[in-house]
């Protein structure tokens, strides 16, 4: 059995892979078509133009789902291993919260677009990346607290490296870009998809642009840990059937059919 048949480890290779992909496909894109410059592009510039935006809007809509189903599948697989630790059931719950709104963000950003919807395109990227990154926080601090006796110590400290690197990330990012938009470089910064060495607030730009594909990089990351742990875990879909027929009739007894959900029983 190979390593992404062994569980539902397959859920966050996907998810990783799948977004991955929309990014480099999109970005060549833009780039075939001189839409964006070659050298650290906003990952959304790359899917502002048709047509990679409808490239860019299609994949990351698929994304958000992988991303919805790895979350809850994460959910449940620390709810059964902590049935009883009520902090842990807290945390637990706050972090599916947050995972869920983070999703919502990332399909927020893929369908609209920063040069036509700025701030609904600003409050998505919030969403996918500000809550995300609070999410991988949650999550580690879930890893802490189910060390050593649910995992090993060295999945709580690669969480941790991988959290710090995307505060360090966010932390770039968001200096930079207030910087940059506060009105001091020009008022066409947001429609602006082509840099000149020679512009101002070029190198806050590049700042910035490598900032997001560095905190991009630090959520693959993240997903990557949880493929070790979904390899423990499947889930099945149960089916309760109140009668014989769809007829209105009343309710008598019937066997009920338990099947499995997109993975095997370990």
């Amino acid at each position: 059995m190979w390593w992404f048949q062994q569980g539902l480890s397959f859920l966050p290779s996907a998810l990783v892979i799948w977004t991955a992909a929309a990014f480099i496909f999109s970005y060549i894109t833009a780039i075939t078509l001189h839409h964006v410059d070659p050298a650290l592009p906003y990952i959304s510039d790359t899917g502002t133009v048709a047509p990679e935006k409808c490239l860019f809007g299609a994949m990351l809509n698929i994304a958000a789902v992988l991303c919805i189903a790895t979350i809850y599948v994460r959910y449940k697989q620390v709810h059964a291993l902590n049935p009883e630790e009520s902090h842990i059931i807290r945390l637990n719950k706050a972090g599916l919260v947050l995972g869920l709104l983070s999703c919502f963000g990332l399909s927020v950003v893929a369908n609209f677009q920063k040069t036509a919807f700025f701030v609904v395109h600003v409050c998505g990227a919030v969403l996918t990346f500000g809550v995300g990154s609070l999410y991988m926080f949650v999550q580690t601090i879930l890893s802490y607290q189910m060390q050593p006796k649910i995992h090993g110590k060295q999945v709580f400290w690669i969480r941790l490296l991988v959290v710090i690197w995307c505060g360090v990330s966010a932390f770039s990012m968001l200096t930079c870009s207030s910087l940059l938009y506060s009105g001091n470089f020009g008022t066409d910064i947001v429609q602006k998809l082509h840099w000149n060495p020679e512009d101002r607030g070029y190198v806050l730009h590049m700042i910035t642009t490598a900032a997001e594909w560095s905190m991009s990089f630090s959520f693959f990351g993240f997903f990557l840990t949880y493929i070790r742990d979904f390899q423990k875990i499947s889930l099945r879909v149960e089916a309760n059937l109140h009668g014989l027929t769809l007829y209105d009739t009343a309710p008598c007894p019937v066997n009920n059919e338990r099947t499995r959900l997109l993975s095997r029983d370990l």
